[in-house]
């Protein structure tokens, strides 16, 4: 009995022994291994991101895709050639047989169920009709309601029984370079057509047109752009409108790795202005300005060669009485930087008139603010009946039945008191009187305002009588 008692209390006392010293081996171990630990940088992924819309192989491009394709229309400009008038002349009507049309095609948005559609301007321009055929394939005749040369934004509408699908407006000022869109379009007349890319750059400026007055702030991305893309979406992974697909840089005609688009937000102002207008209202602040670069800067003892330089002040617009000065660098326009004229050009041409917008100038070295009312090129909110004729030109009357007489003519308009700078400058005096603008006769101050504001953002020619008897043709440049 002893014996097994002893056995017992020897295993115990061995058990105990053991697992004492497992205990203190293992926690040795853990000690040790902590320390190590303790002593060693801790690795995180380099490439991870906890939104999946930044992951390329994650981001989901067909819900946007999906939206977008119904709401992208394929538009037919249908233009006929017209028969030489000399022919017709000679040979009478069978000339018109030669007659032939010609049809242009691009693209178009959807942006109302009512079927508003917005496209570039130079999809439609010189079109005798306008057809628009929808993803399902059925065709309407557009109205074409208005356009502006200046953004290439162009306004169409099509009359439908049923309610269609349509893309909504983004912010393009919220873009940022580097996100996803996607381009949809009728490239080489292949319908519903989805690239995709990301954005590449912001207010670009590409000078794809010698007009002065053209609003170049594209955005440009690598979605592959090609001939017949010109009007449709360029959109966002969650299915919103940033831009109206417009331009390629290429030697070849076809897209070569970067396209451009309009921006939603100047779109879209240019589309509201036309449906309450008829026309664009085009915002100004009321100065003249230069691009800041590196000679600029240095001349001007400047640390800075970002932003944008004012150069004068204009008596018209609200940006004196506001408090800018000249040499005054504008950074930053409402929470938008400004590093270049397109910048400020873009951003100013999504706005309206009227609106306030807070500008941060750099004077001296120190960051001021202010805010100024955007008003038209003649300092005021809405477009009086006869101000392109007064800035332009002066007062008018129409010509007394003396000066009819003495000239032996029944048409033109006399100036009558106050003249504008130009015409001071080029040495028109009072009583001079305007025949013709563009050739084209002048019979009352109407007129006059009417062929001026036809004439929006181009050279014009007016012809005028002086007081000696002799003809002079002077240029004009009509400021939009």
């Amino acid at each position: 009995m002893k014996k097994i008692v002893s056995l017992v209390i020897a295993s115990v006392l061995g058990g105990v022994f053991a697992l004492g010293g497992y205990v203190f081996f293992i926690d040795n171990q853990q000690n040790s291994d902590n320390l190590k630990d303790s002593k060693q940088p801790k690795v995180f992924q380099a490439n991870y991101i906890p939104t999946s819309s930044y992951v390329a192989e994650n981001t989901d491009f067909t819900k946007a895709a999906e939206e977008t394709v119904n709401a992208v229309v394929h538009v037919k400009n249908m233009t006929v050639a017209r028969a030489n008038p000399l022919a017709e002349l000679f040979y009478g009507a069978q000339a018109r047989t030669n007659e032939k049309a010609i049809v242009g095609t691009g693209s178009g948005v959807i942006i109302s169920p009512d079927g508003y559609i917005i496209t570039n301007n130079h999809v439609i321009k010189g079109a005798d009709d306008v057809q628009v055929t929808l993803n399902n394939q059925k065709t309407y005749d557009a109205e074409v309601v208005g356009s502006d040369e200046k953004s290439d934004i162009a306004l169409l509408k099509i009359k439908s029984d049923d309610d269609l699908p349509f893309v909504p407006f983004g912010n393009s000022d919220n873009i940022k370079v580097g996100e996803w869109v996607l381009a949809v379009g009728n490239p080489f007349n292949l319908t519903s057509t989805v690239t995709a890319g990301i954005i590449s750059a912001k207010a670009r400026n590409i000078h794809v047109s010698n007009d002065r007055q053209m609003i170049e702030s594209y955005i440009q991305t690598d979605a592959a752009v090609n001939p017949g893309n010109s009007g449709g979406a360029l959109v966002n992974v969650r299915g919103e409108l940033i831009g109206i697909n417009s331009a390629i840089t290429s030697q070849t005609g076809s897209y070569v790795g970067y396209s451009f688009a309009v921006p939603s937000n100047i779109a879209k102002k240019v589309v509201e202005d036309i449906m309450e207008f008829g026309d664009v209202q085009t915002p100004y602040l009321g100065v003249s300005i230069a691009e800041l670069d590196s000679d600029e800067a240095k001349q001007l003892d400047l640390n800075v060669t970002e932003g944008v330089l004012i150069t004068g002040l204009s008596d018209h617009g609200n940006a004196k009485p506001a408090g800018l000065k000249k040499n005054d660098i504008i950074v930053n326009v409402d929470d938008v930087k400004i590093s270049k004229f397109s910048d400020l050009q873009g951003y100013l041409n999504s706005k309206h008139l009227g609106d306030v917008v807070n500008v941060s100038v750099l004077r001296d070295g120190d960051v001021k603010q202010f805010n100024v009312k955007l008003t038209n090129q003649f300092g005021k909110e809405k477009i009086g009946a006869l101000d392109f004729t007064k800035y332009l030109i002066g007062n008018l009357k129409k010509i007394s039945s003396k000066s009819a007489e003495k000239y032996r003519i029944d048409y033109g308009v006399e100036i009558k008191g106050s003249r504008s700078k130009r015409l001071r400058d080029v040495g028109v005096l009072d009583h001079d009187i305007i025949l013709k603008i563009n050739n084209e006769k002048v019979y009352n101050v109407n007129d006059v305002e009417g062929i001026l504001r036809k004439n929006k953002g181009k050279v014009i020619i007016l012809q005028v009588l002086n007081q000696k008897g002799i003809v002079e043709y002077i240029q004009l440049f009509v400021n939009n």
